[in-house]
Order: C-alpha cells, then structure tokens, then sequence
C-alpha cells in the first residue's frame, strides 16, 4: 500500500496505519482514506472507522493563526492520540504520556511496596524495578524526550527519587534522570509545518 499524493507518508506497523499530511496536501485526506478502503477490502480487511482518528498538529510558537481544514464525515477529529503507546498532543507535546506512564507507575510502585512488606528480597526488587517501571519511563524516549517540558523532566525526577525513599528503586545503581531523556527525537524532522495526520486502523 502506498499514499495516493507523493508528498503524504505511510506508516503501517502490524494492524495500525498511519497516514501524515502535509497542510499543502490537507485536501488529499479523503483521497487517502478511500485508498486505504480499497486496500482493505482486496486484502479481506474492513476499515475500522470507530477507532479512525484524525488530531491536526501545529507549531504554537507561531503567532498567526492557522485555519484547520474542514472535519471529514465519519471521522472523529481528536486532539490527543496515542501512537504506539505514546501520546501526543495537537501541539506536539508528550506531556499528557509523561503523566500517563508516571501514574501507571506509580500503581507498580505501590505493589513494589507490598512486597516488599511480605518480604521480598531487594535484589529481586530491584529487577523488578527496572523491567517494570523504568522500562516504562524510557519506551520509546529517543522519540518523544524532544517534546517534553522542563515541568515533566522535574516530575520523573520527583518520581524517581519517591522511588528511592519508598526503599524500591535505588537511583545510585542505574543511570536512569530525567536528564537520560534529552531531546533525541526522530520525529521532529517531520515537522515542517501544519500538519493533518490521520490515525487509521484496519481490521
């Protein structure tokens, strides 16, 4: 499967496509979901369009106003979307998956603490801890560290060091700060300008 317009990009990772385009391209989103429908159906796939969403992303550190292209029937327009497990919002802010991530972790962390009240022994803790909770604090950072704020950085640092008093998670044997998130994002160079991003999934 590839985009009708040259200027779109296609993104397909098992059941999930995603189609980025550009604000030049905005009238080419219809053309694009009518292919990816096509597709389906000679493949024996139906388009899914409950879960089809489409978020706009925008630079706000632009002052003029950007005017948003009509919203396309059937499809719910959204102005978060999570991207293989990552979330972002219309301003290309990861700042809403930092809260999600530290909050589910937190719930681990709390687990953490039961057993070790039962008795667990640090050691094991401590891999738990890292499998678990720093697994999740650094999924997928190299994409998304470039759009978190110095406010987030500070909130895994708060986490991380709760951590560390609650007896769990021990800092000093792990490199893991909110500095190991720097900005090394691999999604940045996509953006250019306005962007009308469709979310597609077929089943």
């Amino acid at each position: 499967m590839k985009p009708v317009c040259e200027q779109n990009k296609l993104v397909i990772y098992a059941d999930d496509t995603y189609i980025v385009i550009p604000a030049c391209c905005s009238d080419s989103r219809s053309i694009e979901i009518d292919g990816v429908m096509r597709w389906a159906r000679a493949n024996n796939l139906q388009l899914n369009r409950d879960k089809t969403k489409e978020i706009i992303f925008f630079d706000k550190r632009r002052k003029r106003s950007v005017s948003e292209p009509p919203v396309l029937l059937g499809i719910t327009r959204v102005t978060s979307l999570t991207v293989l497990g990552v979330t972002l919002t219309t301003g290309l802010s990861a700042s809403d998956h930092v809260r999600d991530v530290i909050s589910k972790s937190a719930q681990t962390l709390y687990a953490l603490r039961v057993l070790r009240a039962k008795g667990m022994p640090d050691e094991t803790l401590q891999v738990v801890f890292r499998s678990v909770i720093v697994g999740k604090l650094l999924y997928a950072s190299c994409a998304w560290s470039g759009f978190v704020s110095h406010t987030d950085r500070k909130r895994v640092d708060a986490f991380l060091q709760r951590s560390k008093r609650c007896k769990v998670g021990d800092l000093y044997r792990g490199s893991l700060r909110s500095r190991s998130l720097q900005s090394r994002s691999t999604i940045l160079p996509l953006f250019i300008g306005p962007y009308a991003c469709c979310h597609i999934t077929a089943h």
